[in-house]
């Protein structure tokens, strides 16, 4: 499975993407996440272990105390999809502007 593929994989289930919008914002720990989204820690435990797998998200535990968790947010992983958004979206605007010349052609 490609990176991309990863990434949109992470990102098909509702509760993993608000997860990845708070992220955007700012480091959480697993805790605040969970009352956030309005998961039980152990949902959303399921649901973290799926970004930190596909490597859109990345956990790291303060000095002063390894139980928690903090939740980062990783960047390339969204660069990746947004290059590939926005190169599909030139695509479908190249589209659009040959299909509106034919037709305004047509006209004429």
């Amino acid at each position: 499975m490609s990176d991309l593929d990863s990434t949109i994989t992470a990102l098909a289930d509702p509760v993993r993407r608000q997860v990845v919008e708070l992220l955007a914002k700012r480091s959480m720990r697993s805790g605040e996440l969970a009352e956030a989204v309005g998961a039980t820690p152990s949902a959303l435990s399921k649901h973290l272990r799926v970004l930190r797998q596909r490597g859109v998200v990345e956990e790291f535990h303060p000095e002063f105390d390894a139980r928690v968790r903090i939740y980062t947010l990783r960047s390339a992983p969204m660069i990746e999809l947004r290059t590939w958004l926005e190169a599909a979206e030139r695509g479908w605007s190249e589209q659009l502007s040959s299909f509106a010349e034919f037709v305004e052609g047509e006209d004429a």
